[in-house]
């Protein structure tokens, strides 16, 4: 009997596997064929666009299946929610009975819009009807909610004591039992936020949020669906996924070493020669992933040895690898800015131009006290040559130009987007597999599996932020919010630097993905009222929460380096503090300079 469950469970992830691979496959294939199509004057796919954010949409969900199975849903804590405890512990117990229920109920809710959407079905695509796409919806969160269950416990009894939690809250539910009682939501918020501090999954804490006012309001659950179906299926969205794939791509090959060697042999003359190679490879990586934690999980364990050999201590090793993990964000085809700029509804473009001299200011300021310190530390360097530079630079020639081709590809005006991060997919399979052969193709499925986990985790989280956000906007909380700050604030500075503080504290608390989401509808209005540009905002805030990654004691980057390098978290908060001054008065002078923003826009 056991063998035959771990039979079918092994067939299921073979199952969810496949499936990841074919609809990464198909989101690469379309634009690809549509961008050829369209150059050598032959027929398109019907509507392409719109079939590839439905895709996106699929991958989202099973990306957050695969999440689930592997237990890797993004939280707070590093420690593993839905794992078999040895000893019970009440706050997990609570964290995963709030879990299950929360995932349950965003099942339901997906159900009865699926319910809706099949009554009144209307076609994305030839013979396609959009109730087929949203089937992923239920499907995933009831996958979701078995997988809590079964990993959380072998214990029968414990199995039985979070079902009988969720029939009672299906009870209440069903019945409208207390759903006058106001008081009721916020003892709900406390446990919500009490289970997210015990390892939830953030989707869980802003997914029980938008459930709890919702049922409140006297609003059907399906509305926190419809949003999220709406946000991941935003035109601009599909970037998300091919991006992240390339940079898993490259991550995976050889390209991390070859860059590696480039810098060196371009930098390593000066003092401080290798710190400016790891500010340079973690600033590349980082924009093309759009995560910080990849950047420093995936490099680490090249870039720590590399410096602790160069002469460095073991102090700054660790505070550059920490900070660098989130430089590059403002510089295309950054995730972050794409994302804001789809929920503020500025032009990606021009966030990606005004994005460029900050980024750089960022990343020159670091390598700069990377370099004093080099001198200061009489670190050993080596000789410029020229023939091992126009060596290592001719070997990685063919990686060196995929910035050029994305910078080309965004604001060339030859290819969308979306079409831009295929194509980029393409090139990077093409190279690594065939020009240097450092990439099995069998190892493939592995590396889009692993993309699709970190996808699914971060697109879970934008959909039920973007339920809660719907909530906040017909409550009219922009507004009451716009109210108060013109009655408190007359000052345009007094409040960009109340925004500075507010975006630090939210930055080290929330996943940026979610905190654009949650926090640029409510800032929006204000920005527009003290006349702040849009483009200008846009920058201030994912430049202050670039720096919230860093902020102890919370930080998200604080705790990834301290799991990545086995480092007691005090260390760490000692190692990124110098870093963490300097990156914060630059976000000052960038917050404070508007022209540093919009001088290549104006």
């Amino acid at each position: 009997m056991n063998q035959a469950k771990i039979h079918l469970v092994e067939r299921l992830k073979w199952g969810e596997d496949i499936l990841a691979l074919t609809v990464f496959f198909t989101m690469v294939f379309i634009p690809t064929f549509e961008t050829i199509a369209r150059f050598v004057n032959f027929r398109g796919i019907p509507a392409s666009p719109v079939l590839v954010q439905h895709l996106t949409l699929w991958i989202g969900f099973l990306g957050a299946i695969l999440a689930a199975r592997q237990n890797k849903l993004l939280a707070l804590t590093t420690t593993p929610l839905f794992s078999i405890d040895e000893q019970f512990h009440f706050g997990r117990w609570i964290a995963k009975v709030i879990s299950f229920i929360v995932v349950l109920t965003l099942m339901w809710g997906s159900w009865e819009l699926l319910k809706v959407e099949f009554t009144f079905s209307v076609d994305i695509a030839p013979n396609i009807p959009r109730w087929f796409t949203q089937a992923v919806m239920p499907f995933s969160f009831g996958l979701i909610a078995i997988q809590i269950l079964i990993n959380s416990t072998e214990n029968n009894l414990y199995r039985a004591s979070i079902l009988m939690m969720a029939v009672l809250w299906i009870i209440i539910g069903l019945t409208g039992a207390f759903q006058n009682e106001y008081w009721l939501i916020w003892i709900g918020l406390g446990i919500l936020s009490i289970s997210v501090l015990y390892g939830a999954p953030i989707f869980v804490g802003l997914g029980g949020a938008a459930v709890l006012f919702f049922w409140g309001d006297f609003i059907p659950i399906s509305a926190i669906p419809a949003e999220m179906y709406r946000i991941v299926v935003s035109p601009t969205l599909p970037t998300i996924p091919l991006f992240t794939l390339a940079g898993y791509i490259l991550a995976e090959s050889g390209a991390s070493q070859r860059m590696v060697n480039v810098f060196s042999s371009t930098f390593g003359w000066i003092k401080g020669g290798t710190p400016v190679v790891v500010v340079l490879l973690c600033g590349f990586f980082t924009a093309l992933t759009g995560g910080s934690g990849v950047t420093i999980l995936a490099l680490g364990g090249l870039l720590y040895p590399l410096l602790r050999k160069s002469g460095y201590s073991e102090l700054f090793s660790l505070g550059l690898i920490t900070v660098s993990g989130s430089l590059g964000l403002l510089f295309p085809p950054s995730l972050p800015a794409i994302i804001y700029s789809v929920t503020a509804g500025v032009s990606v473009k021009s966030v990606f131009i005004a994005g460029l001299i900050p980024g750089t200011l960022l990343v020159v300021f670091v390598a700069g006290w990377a370099i004093f310190i080099g001198d200061k530390e009489r670190i050993k360097v080596q000789s410029f040559q020229w023939d091992s530079a126009l060596k290592t630079l001719w070997i990685a020639k063919w990686e060196m130009v995929i910035p050029v081709l994305i910078l080309f590809g965004v604001f060339g005006g030859f290819t969308t987007l979306v079409e831009t991060a295929a194509m980029t997919v393409v090139y990077i399979l093409t190279i690594e597999i065939l020009v240097y052969k450092d990439l099995q193709v069998n190892s493939l499925p592995k590396i889009v599996v692993d993309c699709a986990t970190l996808v699914g985790g971060v697109l879970i989280i934008l959909g039920v932020a973007m339920g809660l956000t719907s909530y906040l906007v017909d409550a009219q909380i922009p507004m009451h919010l716009l109210s108060w700050v013109k009655e408190t604030i007359s000052s345009k500075y007094v409040f960009l630097l109340m925004l500075n503080g507010l975006l630090l504290l939210v930055g080290c608390m929330m996943d940026i993905f979610s905190a654009i989401i949650v926090f640029v509808p409510l800032i929006s209005p204000l920005g527009l009222y003290f006349g702040v540009d849009p483009v200008h905002l846009a920058i201030i805030f994912i430049a202050n929460l670039e720096l919230g990654f860093l902020t102890p004691p919370v930080g998200m980057n604080l705790f990834l380096s301290a799991y990545r390098f086995d480092k007691s978290m005090p260390l760490i908060y000692k190692a990124t503090l110098p870093f963490f001054v300097i990156r914060f008065l630059v976000v000052l002078l960038i917050t404070y300079l508007p022209i540093i923003s919009l001088g290549l826009i104006h």
